[in-house]
């Protein structure tokens, strides 16, 4: 089995969060699509530079928390009306108030999970090996480095207009990223 390489895309550090900040709206305002941001803090206002979207994790906490709580209720609705109905001091079989803490609880664990589900799958995680990895520079992205990639997938990506571009934008290092192939 061979192995080839062909290039992942490009890594470029920056000084600080401005010039990262600056660099984002560039590439925002050029069109990039597949490029990311790398910063050992988070960086108020990046979100807004990079052009991103509000997440939809929200949306994954509220359909499984509402779910839990209906599955919560229809469970012990169950269990109280057609499975084992006990006539307690006159009592109807179903007595939702009774019900509420654990449809309650329930709730909360879906959502909880929703959360967390939601967060794995949308970024998707876990991903125990990325191209950037093999990078020497990039090592410093948990103490002081602030980098940018561009994907070579990307549809403005040329590889060597691109370089030239960030190094413009205040990228202090270009380097081009390669991936290892199985032929």
């Amino acid at each position: 089995m061979e192995r080839s390489s062909s290039p992942y895309g490009l890594l470029a550090r920056f000084r600080g969060p401005e010039p990262l900040l600056t660099a984002a709206r560039a590439l925002r305002d050029a069109g990039f699509k597949n490029w990311d941001t790398h910063t050992p803090f988070p960086v108020h206002g990046m979100d807004d530079a990079m052009g991103l979207k509000p997440s939809r994790v929200p949306l994954f906490v509220l359909v499984l928390g509402l779910g839990g709580a209906a599955a919560g209720m229809l469970l012990q609705w169950w269990v109280s009306v057609r499975a084992y109905p006990l006539t307690i001091s006159g009592k109807p079989f179903f007595s939702w108030p009774a019900f509420v803490p654990i449809m309650f609880e329930v709730g909360v664990l879906g959502g909880a999970t929703g959360a967390v589900l939601g967060f794995l799958g949308l970024s998707k995680l876990p991903r125990h090996h990325h191209e950037l990895f093999s990078s020497a520079a990039f090592e410093h992205v948990t103490d002081d480095g602030f980098f940018v990639s561009i994907e070579a997938s990307d549809p403005q990506f040329d590889a060597d207009v691109t370089p030239e571009m960030l190094r413009r934008l205040g990228a202090v290092d270009v380097e081009t990223v390669m991936t290892e192939e199985s032929t």
